[in-house]
Parts: C-alpha cells; structure tokens; sequence
C-alpha cells in the first residue's frame, strides 16, 4: 500500500517518506501497567517507512503472531534536518503533528525479550504505524499540552496529557537527534499512556486529538504470513 504523508483535508505533503523514530517507556503509568522498570536513559527504537499507513483506510493486523496491542501516541512529522540538535532548536524544525498507534505484537515482543533478542519484528512489521493527518505546527498553540484519546467500539481505552510525558517532545527529539540524524519526512511516536490492549478484526477505532480532530478506522487482518523453516 502506497504511504504519503497527508495534511486533515487529504491533501499530499511536499516531504519524502521516512523512517519513524520512537520513544519507549515516556509515561508513568503505561510503564507501570507493563511492569516494566525505569531507566535513566531514554528507550528508542525504530519502524521502518514500509510500517506507515493511513489511519483512515481499515488497519489490516496479523491475525496468526498472537496479540496486536494498540498504543496511541502524538506523532511529529519533521520538517527541517536535525543533527545533535539542542532542545531549543527543534520546534522551529516541526512540520506538524498528528496521531499514530505504535501496533505491537505483544505475544511476539514478550517472548523476544525473554530470549534476550531485540524485539523490531514486533514492532516494524508491515502496516505497524497508522497514521493519520497532520495539522501545521502553527495551528497547535502548545504541543506539550496536547490531550489525545483512543475509543474502540464506542468505549474510552486510551486518554493521553502531553503535560505528563517524562521526556517532553523538545527534549525527546533533542536526544534522538543525537543518535540518528532525523530527516525532513521523518515521524517521531512521542509515547504510550496506559490503555494498551488487544484489537481483534471488526473494532471500530476513534482517535481525537484535543480539538484538532477527531478521525475513524476499522481493523481488519492481514492473510496469514507463512512460516519458513532452515532459516
């Protein structure tokens, strides 16, 4: 499926695709529902370009590698380089921002971890980053006091307050800067809230963005993916 970066009317944006750079562990009481631990430095990891998709077309997900997590998250889309950036030269480099789920297969990553392996498969795998459109960064007053929701099936699972990320997008993207030169095209996923959970084929999903927008989908499933053997 052919991936461009969209603004909220649909329209194409003058940027290359790129690669989706993400921060783990970002809020308190997602790490706490995962009872994972804290650490002083930041967890990044990559999705590749391959995983973007459009939040508006049916979210096609794994139905055979176990449990498809949601994690909704604020999405950056970088509109100037950045390389060793200061925090304070990042906003300026802001295109906009948007919402994407950071899809997870969660059975996948879990045991994965318990081999000690690195765990991108669970999280880059194809269609693994829907998102949605992008509203100009100066049409957001305040990108750190962004509220965001996630409703499946008419219910609240997922409500998210910028004001609480433990690294704000400033200094997130600062950070990252330093380990990957970030690209005009480039998608930063800001973090999880608490509220991650599975979805199933049929789930109608809503996400809102504070009172920029507010935007559907529906999950459907992928063909199951063949399993190689002598590898």
């Amino acid at each position: 499926m052919c991936y461009q970066h969209l603004d909220l009317q649909g329209n194409a944006l003058a940027l290359p695709v790129g690669k989706v750079v993400c921060i783990g562990q970002n809020y308190q009481d997602h790490i706490t529902e995962m009872n994972s631990k804290t650490a002083p430095d930041a967890l990044f990891f990559l999705k590749p370009a391959t995983a973007l998709r459009h939040f508006s077309a049916p979210l096609a997900i794994p139905h055979d590698r176990g449990a498809v997590h949601n994690e909704t998250e604020i999405a950056v889309l970088i509109g100037q380089p950045l390389t060793a950036a200061k925090p304070d030269q990042v906003m300026d480099a802001i295109w906009g921002y948007s919402l994407a789920l950071d899809l997870t297969l969660r059975d996948v990553q879990a045991e994965l971890k318990k081999l000690g392996r690195p765990w991108d498969i669970a999280k880059g795998f194809d269609g693994a980053c829907p998102v949605a459109g992008f509203v100009p960064a100066a049409h957001v007053a305040d990108a750190q006091a962004l509220t965001f929701s996630l409703d499946v099936n008419g219910e609240r699972r997922q409500t998210g307050d910028a004001t609480l990320m433990i690294r704000g997008i400033a200094q997130m993207i600062s950070e990252m800067s330093d380990w990957f030169s970030l690209q005009p095209g480039d998608i930063i996923l800001t973090g999880t809230p608490a509220g991650v959970g599975p979805l199933i084929t049929g789930d109608q999903l809503q996400l809102t963005l504070d009172n920029h927008f507010s935007v559907q989908s529906q999950v459907s499933h992928t063909p199951a993916l063949a399993v190689r053997s002598g590898v």
